[in-house]
């Protein structure tokens, strides 16, 4: 049986430099269509983006060797006192990196992050139901399906639906 071997992934935080690659990792079909971007992204978009100043916001960059690989997102939905408890958590990977723990290294990262650090004791995403991998690693960190949200987001000429997950600490 052989073994696929594991890249060295390195993650960081975003710098303002590091847009024109995040854009970069976005451009990819594999990659906006199964996220809640738009195809073409501006670099200036995401400048804006990795520039929030806001402490509970933190783009964490995977990496293989210089190259982004993939992008993770944790911060707080809503700024209202009855949900300071709760994380929102993205993340993207690019296709001809998927399936190789990078999604992972990710995930585990953002709920250390949230959980040990941030006093966050929910943490939700969406996903697209035909996302098969995406809910599998989600469910592997201890996400739950809280409901399936009908004709959730336009996508390639189409409404398509999405899940609504989440992982409570107890």
């Amino acid at each position: 049986m052989s073994r696929v071997r594991r890249p060295k992934i390195t993650l960081r935080a975003a710098e303002l430099d590091d847009a024109a690659a995040v854009a970069a990792l976005y451009v990819d079909p594999g990659v906006f269509g199964s996220v809640l971007q738009l195809p073409y992204p501006r670099e200036s978009y995401w400048r804006e983006r990795l520039d929030s100043r806001d402490p509970d916001n933190l783009n964490l960059l995977a990496l293989i060797g210089d190259q982004i690989v993939g992008h993770g997102h944790l911060g707080r939905p809503q700024p209202h006192a009855r949900r300071r408890h709760v994380g929102a958590i993205g993340i993207a990977v690019g296709p001809a990196h998927q399936r190789r723990g990078i999604g992972d290294a990710l995930m585990t990262a953002l709920i250390e992050r949230a959980e040990r650090w941030m006093q966050m004791t929910r943490l939700e995403l969406e996903v697209y139901v035909d996302n098969a991998a995406a809910i599998a690693l989600y469910r592997k960190h201890g996400f739950v399906e809280e409901g399936r949200m009908r004709a959730y987001a336009f996508r390639d000429g189409q409404h398509v639906d999405a899940l609504g997950m989440a992982r409570v600490r107890q």
